[in-house]
């Protein structure tokens, strides 16, 4: 049973974060946690490669560059009223990631932190959305969240926040959404089992993505997509290079009508 897009925004609003329950079908959650294992050996090679492995363990980045799993489930999250509820307008994939956290293996997730740079206060710059592809349980490592410190611009001290944050609790295909100014931090995993998440950033289209996602899926593979997840990956907001592509006519711009 989803909340209603009324009851997401007033959480996101008052709260800082909700929990949309039963999202994600489970032979979807399937494809895609299968995916992320074998996309973070990729990222985990190329950060050796570079000499940037540091404290990452367990990330991945650009998983929509991947396509396949990471793709399917950007068309299957039925949540689009709420995200343009949430920016008054449409909005694209900022980032889009995943974490496997495992035993004894922090990375900097576990850190306190805001995701947005800027604080914005009020203004709707950046929302996380974060999928539960396992169970998420206080021994795992369940998602540290202050509520309501999206309203507040200082960081709290480490004593202060884990002495006071809700646990994102829930269950694999779960989906947590929380205002990007919100103070959170990914909790330590004391099982033996992996714990697996997609963690995407929302933005209006007008703000640079973190990766040229249309770029590295190409015109063929985005020709085929419906126009709600083009949308998404930013492919009617996109950067003119000639003339030709300024000059045209208003449903052939590379930068749609209504993309703020």
């Amino acid at each position: 049973m989803y909340v209603t897009d009324v009851e997401t925004e007033s959480s996101l609003a008052t709260e800082g974060w909700v929990i949309v329950p039963g999202v994600v079908p489970p032979a979807l959650v399937g494809r895609v946690r299968q995916d992320l294992v074998m996309a973070e050996a990729t990222c985990r090679a190329t950060r050796e490669r570079n000499g940037l492995d540091g404290n990452t363990a367990g990330t991945a980045h650009h998983l929509l560059s991947f396509g396949g799993a990471f793709l399917d489930l950007l068309g299957a999250i039925p949540l689009n009223d709420a995200f343009d509820g949430y920016f008054h307008g449409k909005c694209i994939v900022n980032s889009y990631g995943g974490v496997i956290n495992a035993r004894s293996r922090p990375s900097y997730v576990c850190q306190v932190h805001r995701d947005i740079r800027t604080y914005s206060a009020g203004i709707p710059l950046m929302l996380n959305l974060l999928v539960m592809l396992d169970d998420f349980t206080l021994e795992n490592g369940a998602t540290h969240l202050l509520t309501g410190s999206h309203l507040v611009l200082d960081r709290p001290t480490d004593e202060a926040f884990f002495a006071t944050a809700a646990r994102a609790v829930g269950k694999a295909g779960d989906v947590l959404l929380f205002d990007s100014n919100l103070w959170h931090a990914a909790g330590m995993n004391t099982t033996h089992q992996l714990r697996c998440a997609i963690t995407v950033t929302l933005t209006p289209p007008y703000f640079k993505q973190q990766l040229d996602y249309c770029r590295a899926l190409g015109e063929e593979r985005i020709a085929r997509l419906p126009d709600r997840v083009k949308q998404l990956i930013g492919y009617f907001s996109r950067t003119p290079t000639t003339l030709d592509e300024w000059y045209q006519p208003p449903d052939r711009r590379m930068y749609r009508p209504g993309q703020g």
